[in-house]
């Protein structure tokens, strides 16, 4: 299974570009989106652009993989609090 993350492209160069998500930036590349522009999303998958999405579908994707990321920090302080009340 691989896992692409939506990452908003903020600086063009020629086969690479800046992308950011969550504030941290990037250097990726983007050989295989020749037609990715500065703003655009893209799927990034291993530093590497591998398709253009919508701002919506990023966004979208984006909100789901917090949820998640949250719903993974509740079950690992979950777990933590019963070790720590077993002792």
């Amino acid at each position: 299974m691989c896992l692409g993350i939506p990452v908003r492209i903020v600086e063009l160069n020629r086969d690479t570009a800046i992308g950011e998500v969550g504030g941290v930036q990037r250097e990726i590349s983007v050989m295989m989106t020749p037609d990715a522009k500065v703003g655009d999303y893209v799927i990034v998958h291993a530093g590497f652009a591998i398709q253009i999405v919508d701002q919506e579908e990023a966004k979208e994707n984006l909100r789901i993989l917090e949820q998640m990321a949250r719903a993974v920090d509740e079950k690992r302080e979950k777990v933590r609090r019963r070790k720590n009340a077993r002792g």
